[in-house]
C-alpha cells in the first residue's frame, strides 16, 4: 500500500469507531479481516495513524474548525507528525486509493495555532475532566495532558532472578536500549518516528525470562511498595501478573507472595510468566465461584484467602481505576470515559482499602496503586480511610522513595508529592502517570 492509502484506510477505521464507538484496537482488527491484501507493516502503519489521531482528536479539531475523522487526521499530521501543509497535500493527491484534495479552507486552516485554545483542547482531554484534572494540576493541566497525549516508549523490566540489567542491555544492544532514569532494573526502547518498535517478546532473552515489558513507572510503582526480602505479601489485585513478578524479584525470591485476583480470566496469564520468570515464592490464589458464578456479599472469595488473615507484612492493592495515567498507550479510553465510570471505580477502591486491613499484621503495611492521576482515585481515597482508620498513618514519601536508592532526592523534586503520596506523570518522570501511598499502622 502506498502512504495515501494508509491516510484512507486510517479515515476509515476513525469513521467506524465513530459510528459505532468501540475499542480502536477492535476497530483495527474488524478492517484488517475485511482487507486482508494489507501486510502486516501496512497495519501497523494505519493503526498508528488512528492512535496519534486519537491523541490530539481536541487540538486537531480545534486547529481545523472541525470535528471529521478526515480533519482529526489532517490537524494530527500537522501536530503529531509535524508535517507541512505542503507536505499534507501530497499525501491528499486525489490519487488512487488516496483521501481527496485538500480544500481552500484546509489549508488555510493548517495555518492555526493552538493559542487561545482552551485547557481541555491545549490537553487533548474531555472538557468534562477539566475539574478534576484542576483539583491536580491547576494551572498546568494542560502541560500535563498534552504529555499524557504524547506516544510512550517501550520500557522493560530486567528480571534479576535471571540477568542483571548490564548483561542483558548487551543481549539486546541490537535493540540499542538506553537504562532508565528512576528504575534499576529498567532498559528502555525509543520508538521510531512512525510509533512502531521491536516485536520485544520475541526475543530469546524474553522467552528465557529475561526480562518483561513493563513501563517504568509501574516498575517504581512496585519498588517503592517496600516489598522486603523473607516478608509475606498479598497482591490483591495481582491480574496477570506485572507487579506481582516484580515483587518476586525485589524481594530476591524469599519469604512469600500470594497472587490473587477476583477475576479469573485477568490472572489466567499469570501461571506461564511466573514459570517463565524462574520465581519460587509466589503462589496463586484463584478465585472459587459457587455454581452459577455468583460471588459472595463481600464481593471477593475470601474462602480462599480466609488463612492469610492477620499474617500479611504488606498489601499491595493495584487497584482498579480510570487508567487517565495511561492515555499514553490507550488513548481512544479517554474519549470513551464517563462520569459514571469514575463513580463506580472510587467505590470498588474503597472496598479494596477496606479488605486489605483483614490481612495485616498489626505491625502490617498497604501499598495502594492507582495508574490515575485524578485525586478522587488517589489522594481522596487515602484521605477518607486514614479518617475511618486512625491508627494507620501515611509513610513519609521521604522514606518511601528511598527505594529507588541515590536517585530518592531527585525523584521526589520530579514527582508531585503531597501528605498522601507520590504521583509520577509523563511531563514529570517521563513515565505512565501512576500513584503510590503506602499506609501503615501506627506503632
Amino acid at each position: 500500500m502506498r502512504p495515501p492509502a494508509h491516510l484512507s484506510a486510517a479515515i476509515e477505521v476513525l469513521s467506524a469507531i465513530e459510528a459505532r464507538p468501540r475499542p480502536a484496537g477492535d476497530a483495527l482488527k474488524e478492517w484488517g479481516l475485511g482487507h486482508r491484501f494489507a501486510g502486516s507493516g501496512d497495519r501497523a502503519t494505519i493503526a498508528g495513524y488512528v492512535y496519534d489521531a486519537l491523541r490530539r482528536r481536541a487540538s486537531s479539531a480545534w486547529i481545523m474548525d472541525a470535528a471529521t475523522p478526515r480533519a482529526i487526521l489532517i490537524g494530527m499530521l500537522k501536530l503529531a507528525r509535524g508535517l507541512s501543509a505542503d507536505e499534507i497535500a501530497r499525501l491528499f493527491d486525489g490519487s488512487q486509493h488516496a483521501p481527496e484534495p485538500l480544500t481552500d479552507e484546509e489549508r488555510a486552516r493548517l495555518g492555526t495555532a493552538l493559542d487561545g485554545a482552551p485547557d481541555h483542547v491545549r490537553g487533548d482531554y474531555p472538557e468534562w475532566l477539566d475539574g478534576r484534572l484542576t483539583e491536580t494540576f491547576g494551572d498546568t493541566r494542560a502541560e500535563e495532558g498534552a504529555a499524557l497525549a504524547n506516544r510512550a516508549p517501550l520500557d522493560l523490566r530486567v528480571n534479576t532472578l535471571e540477568i542483571d540489567r548490564g548483561a542483558a542491555r548487551e543481549e539486546l544492544s541490537h535493540l540499542n536500549p538506553t537504562e532508565t532514569r528512576w528504575s534499576p532494573r529498567g532498559l528502555r526502547i525509543e520508538l521510531t518516528a512512525e510509533g512502531r518498535h521491536p516485536p520485544a517478546t520475541s526475543e530469546p532473552l524474553f522467552q528465557k525470562g529475561g526480562f518483561e515489558i513493563q513501563d517504568e513507572g509501574s516498575q517504581l510503582a512496585a519498588l517503592l511498595s517496600g516489598a522486603k526480602p523473607g516478608e509475606q505479601v498479598l497482591d490483591l489485585c495481582a491480574g496477570s501478573g506485572g507487579k506481582t513478578l516484580a515483587l518476586a524479584a525485589q524481594m530476591e525470591n524469599r519469604g512469600q507472595i500470594f497472587a490473587f485476583d477476583d477475576d479469573l480470566r485477568r490472572l489466567a496469564p499469570i501461571h506461564d510468566r511466573i514459570k517463565r520468570s524462574g520465581a519460587h515464592n509466589i503462589q496463586v490464589r484463584s478465585p472459587r465461584r459457587p455454581a452459577g458464578g455468583r460471588k459472595n456479599e463481600s464481593g471477593s472469595s475470601p474462602d480462599v484467602l480466609a488463612d492469610l488473615a492477620g499474617h500479611m507484612d504488606l498489601v499491595l492493592i493495584d487497584a482498579p481505576c480510570t487508567g487517565t495515567g495511561v492515555w499514553r498507550r490507550n488513548p481512544d479510553a479517554k474519549w470513551r470515559m464517563r462520569p459514571g465510570a469514575l463513580e463506580i471505580r472510587v467505590k470498588e477502591q474503597a472496598a479494596l482499602l477496606e479488605q486489605a486491613v483483614r490481612y495485616l499484621k498489626p505491625s502490617g503495611r498497604i501499598a495502594y496503586i492507582t495508574c490515575s492521576v485524578l485525586d478522587a482515585e488517589n489522594g481522596a481515597q487515602v484521605r477518607a480511610f486514614l479518617a475511618s482508620h486512625s491508627h494507620f498513618a501515611v509513610l513519609p514519601t521521604a522514606e518511601v522513595a528511598q527505594a529507588v536508592g541515590e536517585r530518592a532526592a531527585i525523584l521526589r523534586a520530579a514527582a508531585l508529592s503531597n501528605a498522601e503520596g507520590i504521583l509520577l506523570t509523563p511531563r514529570r518522570t517521563d513515565t505512565d502517570g501512576f500513584f503510590i501511598s503506602v499506609v501503615a499502622a501506627r506503632k
